[in-house]
C-alpha cells in the first residue's frame, strides 16, 4: 500500500534521528519525501520503485528528462553506474560534494529514471543528515529538486510545501539552504563533458596523465 494520503497535506517535521527513520519507512512503503541536501531541497523516492518514480514524475509535472540519484557513498554509486577511471577520479576528488557524474548504468532502474538513455547522474552529498537518510533508505534516493517542473529550486521547507505539499507524504525541514546547484558532468571512458555549470568549478581540473 502506498504511504500517500490524497486528502491531506504532507507532514512537515524537523530532521533528526527519529524523523529520518520515519521518512525511511515512508519511502520503503512507496512514498515521496522532501529532504534537505547540501544544495537545495530534494524530492526522494526509492529509485528502484517503479510506482514511486511515476508518482514523482507526476508530482513534478516533469517531461522526459532523466532523474539524478543521490548515494550514501562511492560504493553505492559504483553499484549503479560504471564510473570508469576518470569518473572515479572525479568522485574521489569532489565527493562528498556538489558534483553530479552522469555515467553508463550497470543496473536496471525504471525507465522514468533514465528515460531510455541508459545513463544515470549520481552524486554523494556533503550533508550529514541527508547521508543518514540515504543509508537507512537503502543507500540511494532520487535527487531531483523538490519543485514543480519549471519553478525555481526550493531552499526552504516552506517553499517545498507550497510547491509539493499535496503531492508528497513527508517534508523533512533542515532549515534554509544556501548551496548552489551541483555541477553536472558526463563521463564516458576518458571523455568529460560539462552538462550544467554549478557549484564545482572544473576549469582548473585536469585528469592526471596515464602511466606509461
Amino acid at each position: 500500500m502506498s504511504a500517500h494520503r490524497d486528502d491531506m497535506t504532507a507532514r512537515k517535521v524537523g530532521i533528526d534521528d527519529a524523523s529520518i527513520l520515519e521518512a525511511a519507512s515512508v519511502l520503503k512503503a512507496g512514498g515521496l519525501v522532501v529532504y534537505p541536501t547540501d544544495t537545495v531541497y530534494g524530492l526522494g523516492a526509492i529509485p528502484t520503485d517503479v510506482e514511486a518514480v511515476e508518482r514523482l514524475l507526476s508530482a513534478k509535472g516533469r517531461g522526459p528528462k532523466p532523474i539524478p540519484v543521490l548515494c550514501a557513498g562511492l560504493d553505492q554509486a559504483e553499484g549503479l553506474v560504471e564510473l570508469g577511471s576518470m569518473g572515479r577520479e572525479l568522485a574521489e576528488r569532489f565527493w562528498p560534494g556538489q558534483l553530479t557524474v552522469v555515467a553508463p548504468m550497470k543496473t536496471e532502474l525504471p525507465i522514468g529514471i533514465h528515460q531510455g538513455s541508459r545513463t544515470l547522474g549520481v552524486r554523494v552529498p556533503a550533508h550529514k543528515k541527508c547521508v543518514e537518510l540515504l543509508n537507512v533508505s537503502g543507500g540511494a534516493l532520487t535527487g531531483t529538486s523538490a519543485n514543480t517542473s519549471g519553478s525555481p529550486s526550493c531552499r526552504t521547507a516552506d517553499q517545498a510545501m507550497t510547491e509539493l505539499g499535496e503531492a508528497v507524504d513527508m517534508v523533512l525541514d533542515g532549515g534554509a539552504l544556501g548551496g548552489k546547484e551541483s555541477t553536472v558532468v558526463s563521463v564516458v571512458g576518458d571523455e568529460l563533458k560539462v552538462l550544467r555549470a554549478g557549484a564545482v568549478d572544473l576549469s582548473d581540473w585536469r585528469k592526471s596523465p596515464s602511466s606509461p
